[in-house]
C-alpha cells in the first residue's frame, strides 16, 4: 500500500487531467482537495487512471459532482494491493476526514448487547455497550436499551437469572425483592443449586439464539411431573413461566421463520433528504429497529447512498451473516467480499423481490417512509424556533448549533460540568460531553470556578482541532444557567481564551424563581424577558431542563461509582474475582487493610507474591 500526495497549480479539470500522466491502472484510494487543503471528497477505484479520467471530462457529471471538480486544486492517491483494501480503506477516510461531497453517515452510535457473564459460578444477565473484554457470552445488536431491558426483564420473569452485581451477591444474607416477585430464582442464598442455576442459564441463551419451543416443551414436561408428584406450588410456578415464555413469544413483533441472522436495511428519500431503517433480526427474532438521517446531497442514485451507508455503517461492527437491501449496489460482489474479510466468514447481501425476506423489506421501507416525514416535520419546526431565538436576542445570524452549560454537585462533592447541543435536527445526543472538575484548588460549591474549568477546556480543545472553525463543532451562540454574575465571569473567560466574538446569553429565573418568569442577561446589554406564551420561552426552557437533567444524571453515576469504589480497585493485579474472594473472606476492606500476611495467604486464588502486594499496599499506604 503505498501514498502518493501530489499538488499542481491548476484548478478544476485542467488540475484533475494533470495527474492522468502519472497514474497507473493500479487500484486505490482518490482525495480530491480545495485549494486550501481541506479534503473535497474520497473516492475508491478498481483502476485509478481510469476513475480519475472520467473527472477530466466535462459536461458529464451531476451538479454536485460539477461543484466539485471546480473546487478541486490538489489530488491525493493512495495504491492498494486489492478493490477490496482500497473499499475498505475508503469508507475508514470518510469517517476520519468527513469530506463536504461524500454521502455521510451522521450517527454512529454503539448498540447495546446482553452479556451472560461466564466469571462467576453463578452467571448474572445484564446490558453491555462497548468493548467485549468480560468473560462470557454476547447477544446482540439490539437497537437501543428499550429493547435490551424489555428482552432482560423477560428473560428474568422466565428463567430467574439474577442481575445483580458479584459485591452484591456476595453480601446478601436473605433474598432479595427480585426473589419476592418471582423474578430471581435467588441463588445467593442457596435457595437454587448450582446445577439447576446452570441449567436455567442453559435455557436463557437457546432462547436468544431463537430455540423456544424446546424449552416450552420441557416446562411442560417438568409442569406435568410436579402435577403427577402433588408438587402443586412448584407445579403453578412453572406454569407462570410458561405462560410468560407464551407472551414473550407473542411480543417479539414481526419473527422471520426463514431469516435467522440478518440486518434489513431500507433507504427512502425525499426532498433532499434521506432515512435509512436498520432492522436487526437475531436468532428468527426481531430486536428493533433505528432510523438514520445520512448526509446527502440529493442528485446521489440510491445505490451510491446504500453503498455508503453500509461502508461506513459496519466499518466499526461485525456484519451479520446477510445483509436484506432495499436497494442494490454499484459493487455488492466487492461489498460481500469487504464485509467477509472483516468478519471472518461468509456475508451474503439480497435485493429480495419476493417472499418473506421482500416483506421484511417493505416493512422497513415503510418505517423509514414514516420517520422521514416526521423527521421533516420537526426539523421545520426546529428551524423555525432558532429563527424566533435569533430574532429575540438580535443575533445577525440564526444559531446552528447552540450550547448549553450547568454544573452538578453536592456541597462541593463529585462536581461535574455538562454540555448539551441543540441545533436544526433538535438536541444531539452525540455531541454531549461531560466534564470531571479536575482543579483541587476550587473551593466547594463554586461554580464560577467550575464554569471557568468547563469552558477553558472546552475551548481550548476547540482551538487545537479546529482553529478555523470549519467543522461545524464550534457554537453560535452559549447559554449558561445563571444571571448577571455568572454571564460575566464566563465572559471575562472567553475574552482570556481570545473568543470573545461567541454570542452569549444567561439565563435565571425571576425573582419569585418561577418557571414562565425567566430573565435573559446579555454583556453590555439590558436584562430582559420573553412574553410567557413565547415559543421561543418554551424553548430555552427544554434546554435549560435537558442540561440539568444530563449534569444531575452525570452526577449521580460519578456519586454512585464511589459509593461502591474500595480500596482494593487501585491494587495491581487485584480484578474482579481477586476482590470478590477478598471481601468473601474478610468481610470488609477495612478488615483486608487490616489483616496479617499469612492470613492474605489463606484466601482462595490469592498467591504469596500478591498476598504480599496487597500487605505493602496497605502498610505503605498507611
Amino acid at each position: 500500500m503505498t501514498e502518493q500526495p501530489l499538488t499542481s497549480s491548476k484548478t478544476g479539470y485542467a488540475c484533475i487531467q494533470d495527474y492522468l500522466r502519472t497514474l497507473d491502472a493500479s487500484p486505490g484510494v482518490y482525495r480530491m482537495l480545495d485549494a486550501e487543503s481541506r479534503v473535497l471528497y474520497v473516492g475508491k477505484a478498481r483502476n485509478l487512471k481510469a476513475r480519475v479520467s472520467s473527472y477530466a471530462r466535462p459536461g458529464q457529471h451531476s451538479p454536485r459532482i460539477t461543484r466539485m471538480i471546480r473546487e478541486t486544486a490538489a489530488m491525493m492517491f493512495l495504491t492498494t494491493r486489492t478493490e477490496t483494501e482500497a473499499l475498505l480503506l475508503e469508507q475508514n477516510l470518510i469517517k476520519q476526514l468527513k469530506p463536504r461531497y461524500n454521502v455521510l453517515l451522521r450517527d454512529d452510535k454503539s448498540f447495546p448487547n446482553i452479556l451472560v457473564a461466564k466469571d462467576h459460578p453463578f452467571p448474572m444477565i445484564k446490558k453491555h455497550r462497548g468493548a467485549k473484554k468480560q468473560k462470557g457470552d454476547y447477544y446482540g445488536p439490539f437497537a437501543g436499551a428499550g429493547a435490551v431491558n424489555r428482552t432482560l426483564n423477560q428473560l428474568q420473569r422466565v428463567f430467574l437469572l439474577r442481575n445483580c452485581s458479584d459485591s452484591d451477591f456476595e453480601t446478601r444474607t436473605r433474598p432479595c425483592l427480585q426473589y419476592q416477585i418471582k423474578r430471581c430464582s435467588a441463588p445467593c442464598c442457596n435457595l437454587i443449586s448450582e446445577k439447576d442455576y446452570a441449567a436455567s442459564v442453559r435455557d436463557a441463551e437457546q432462547f436468544l439464539q431463537g430455540r423456544t419451543k424446546g424449552i416450552q416443551e420441557a416446562l411442560a414436561k417438568q409442569m406435568q411431573a410436579a402435577a403427577d408428584d402433588m408438587a402443586f406450588e412448584r407445579a403453578a410456578a412453572l406454569r407462570d413461566r410458561i405462560k410468560a415464555l407464551t407472551q414473550v413469544q407473542s411480543a417479539q413483533g414481526i419473527n422471520p421463520q426463514s431469516t435467522t441472522e440478518a440486518d434489513v436495511i431500507a433507504l427512502h428519500r425525499d426532498g433532499g433528504q434521506a432515512c435509512v431503517q436498520v432492522f436487526f433480526i437475531r436468532a428468527n427474532q426481531n430486536w428493533g429497529n433505528h432510523d438514520y438521517y445520512p448526509r446527502i446531497s440529493g442528485d446521489e442514485d440510491p445505490s451510491e447512498v446504500m453503498e455508503a451507508f453500509v461502508g461506513q455503517f459496519y466499518s466499526t461492527r461485525e456484519p451479520p451473516r446477510m445483509l436484506i437491501l432495499s436497494h442494490g449496489l454499484d459493487n455488492d460482489d466487492l461489498m460481500a467480499d469487504a464485509l467477509a474479510e472483516k468478519a471472518g466468514r461468509k456475508v451474503e447481501i439480497v435485493i429480495p423481490q419476493r417472499g418473506e425476506k421482500a416483506d421484511l423489506v417493505q416493512n422497513a421501507l415503510r418505517n423509514a417512509r414514516e420517520s422521514l416525514a416526521r423527521k421533516m416535520a420537526e426539523t421545520a419546526t426546529q428551524t423555525k424556533l432558532l429563527k424566533g431565538v435569533a430574532e429575540a436576542f438580535d443575533m445577525e445570524k440564526v444559531p446552528q448549533r447552540i450550547e448549553v452549560y450547568d454544573n452538578s454537585h453536592i456541597q462541593g462533592a463529585h462536581a461535574v460540568g455538562a454540555m448539551i447541543v441543540a441545533g436544526p435536527d433538535g438536541f444531539d445526543k452525540n455531541q454531549y460531553r461531560k466534564f470531571n472538575i479536575k482543579d483541587t484548588k476550587i473551593a466547594p460549591g463554586d461554580d464560577f470556578g467550575m464554569m471557568k474549568e468547563v469552558l477553558t477546556r472546552r475551548f481550548q480543545r476547540l482551538l487545537k482541532e479546529d482553529p478555523d472553525r470549519e467543522q461545524g463543532t464550534w457554537p453560535d451562540l452559549l447559554l449558561i444557567d445563571g444571571g448577571a454574575g455568572q454571564v460575566s465571569a464566563v465572559q471575562e473567560i472567553m475574552d482570556d481564551l481570545g473568543v470573545a466574538d461567541i454570542p452569549m446569553v444567561g439565563v435565571a429565573k425571576g425573582e419569585d424563581r418561577d418557571a414562565g418568569k425567566e430573565e435573559f442577561y446579555r454583556t453590555g446589554k439590558p436584562v430582559m424577558a420573553l412574553r410567557h406564551n413565547d415559543p421561543v420561552l418554551y424553548f430555552i426552557q427544554r434546554m435549560r431542563d435537558e442540561v440539568h437533567r444530563f449534569a444531575i444524571g452525570t452526577h449521580r453515576a460519578k456519586r454512585s461509582k464511589a459509593i461502591g469504589a474500595t480500596p482494593l480497585d487501585d491494587i495491581p493485579g487485584v480484578g474482579a474475582t481477586r476482590k470478590r474472594a477478598l471481601l468473601a473472606h474478610f468481610g470488609s476492606a477495612k478488615a483486608v487493610a487490616r489483616a496479617n500476611l499469612a492470613d492474605l495467604k489463606a484466601v482462595d486464588g490469592v498467591s504469596a507474591n500478591m498476598a504480599q502486594t496487597i500487605y505493602d499496599y496497605f502498610h505503605e499506604n498507611g
